[in-house]
C-alpha cells in the first residue's frame, strides 16, 4: 500500500533522512522503531506533505505522493494522530471528531463512523459534550486516534500512542490498535516502546541516525542482539489484549 524509496531529508544542515526505504503492505501493522531524532517523526512529516523530501519517491496506493499538499494526502486516504495529540481543547468531544470528518460529505456513513468510534473507544461516548481539555491524558489519546479515523483513511499513521501514558493504559492502547487493524485498518506505528510494538507489528524498521539500521518481522526484531541491548533492556512489558 506504501513505500518509502530512497528519502532523503533536511532541515537546514541537518539531515533528518539519508536514503530510508520502507514498506507498508496492506492490512498489516508496521512498526518504525528508534531513539528520539532518529527520523521517525520527520519519516510520518513527509508522508503527510508536511516535510518537503530532498529526494526519494512516496507511493501511496500505485501514485507518487511526495510534493503533493496535505489536503491532496488526506483525501487519497492516509490520517495522521500526531505526537502530542494536538486536540482541540476548547472544542467537545464531539467537536474534534467532526473536524477529523472535515473534507466528507457523505452524511450517513459519517454518523456510522461515529458510532463505531463511540463503540471503539465508549468513554469517548460518555464525554462526547465535555470540553476535549478536560479529558485525561489517556482519552485525549483516543479522542487523537478516532478523529484521525473521521476521514475514514486507508493508512493510519500513529506517531508515539503510547507516550506518557501509564502501563494500563498503554495496554489499551495496543488492544485498540490491534482492533482496528483486524477491522482493516492498515497502520504504520512509530514508537519508542519497542517491546510493545513489535508484539503486534507484522514487520519493524529500526532507524538511526536518519537510516534503517535493522528491518524484519516483528518475532525477528524481538529477538535480535543487538535491538534486545539498545532499545528492550528497560523496556516495560505490555501485552495487548
Amino acid at each position: 500500500m506504501l513505500e518509502v524509496l530512497n528519502l532523503h531529508v533536511s532541515y537546514g544542515a541537518v539531515r533528518a533522512l539519508d536514503g530510508v526505504s520502507f514498506e507498508v503492505p496492506q492490512g498489516g501493522i508496521v512498526a518504525l522503531l528508534g531513539a528520539n531524532g532518529s527520523g521517525k517523526t520527520t519519516a510520518l512529516r513527509a508522508i503527510t506533505g508536511l516535510a518537503a523530501p530532498l529526494e526519494g519517491r512516496i507511493v501511496f496506493a500505485g501514485q507518487e505522493i511526495q510534493g503533493r499538499p496535505t489536503h491532496e494526502i488526506i483525501r487519497a486516504g492516509i490520517a495522521l494522530a500526531p505526537e502530542g495529540r494536538r486536540i482541540f481543547a476548547n472544542l467537545t468531544v464531539y467537536e474534534n471528531l467532526l473536524l477529523g470528518a472535515y473534507f466528507r460529505r457523505d452524511q450517513p456513513a459519517l454518523t456510522q463512523d461515529l458510532d463505531f468510534l463511540y463503540d471503539t473507544f465508549p468513554r469517548l461516548a460518555e464525554r462526547r459534550t465535555q470540553a476535549a481539555g478536560t479529558l485525561s491524558g489517556g482519552e485525549q489519546q483516543m479522542l487523537a486516534v478516532g478523529r484521525a479515523l473521521m476521514s475514514r483513511p486507508r493508512l493510519l499513521l500513529l506517531d508515539e500512542p503510547s507516550l506518557g501514558l501509564a502501563p494500563l493504559l498503554v495496554r489499551e492502547v495496543f488492544h485498540i490498535i490491534t482492533r482496528l487493524n483486524q477491522r482493516g485498518v492498515t497502520i504504520l506505528l512509530v514508537e519508542q516502546n519497542a517491546a510493545a510494538a513489535l508484539k503486534i507489528a507484522r514487520h519493524g524498521y529500526v532507524l538511526e541516525t536518519g537510516r534503517v539500521a535493522l528491518a524484519g518481522s516483528g518475532a525477528e526484531l524481538l529477538a535480535h542482539p543487538r535491538l534486545k541491548q539498545v532499545y528492550l533492556g528497560d523496556a516495560p512489558e505490555t501485552t495487548p489484549g
